[in-house]
């Protein structure tokens, strides 16, 4: 079921969701500055390809306090935006019973757009 969830959400808009992200990565890595941005945006990029059967949780020992100074960076500098953009693309998902998988997974990943930094992508444990 997961891999007919994935592909749904691939033609539904998720390879579009993580194009963007990984655009955005390839800029930010123009800078040196922008290369810790960059690499949260290749994380939530490639957990955006295939997010079902799969989780942001956080790293072990996490979050610390270059984490929690690096999520507040971030927040600052405007990237609440995107999860703003995942909230609503989850509430426009929901309105439809069939829709409502890809809505929740849209609210996991506007929680994870606001806090990036200390998590890492692993396997749903069933």
């Amino acid at each position: 079921m997961k891999g007919i969830g994935n592909i749904l959400w691939l033609i539904l808009g998720g390879l579009v969701v993580a194009l963007i992200y990984f655009l955005v990565g390839v800029v930010l890595f123009c800078t040196i500055i922008g290369i810790p941005f960059g690499i949260q945006l290749f994380k939530l990029g490639e957990y955006a390809l295939w997010p079902f059967g799969r989780e942001l949780v956080n790293k072990p020992g996490e979050p610390g306090c270059v984490s929690i100074v690096m999520n507040l960076l971030w927040i600052l500098l405007g990237w609440w935006e995107v999860a703003l953009v995942h909230l609503i693309c989850g509430l426009v998902f929901c309105i439809t019973i069939v829709g409502i998988p890809f809505g929740l997974q849209h609210f996991r990943m506007a929680l994870m757009s606001v806090f990036p930094f200390g998590k890492e992508i692993r396997p749903v444990s069933e």
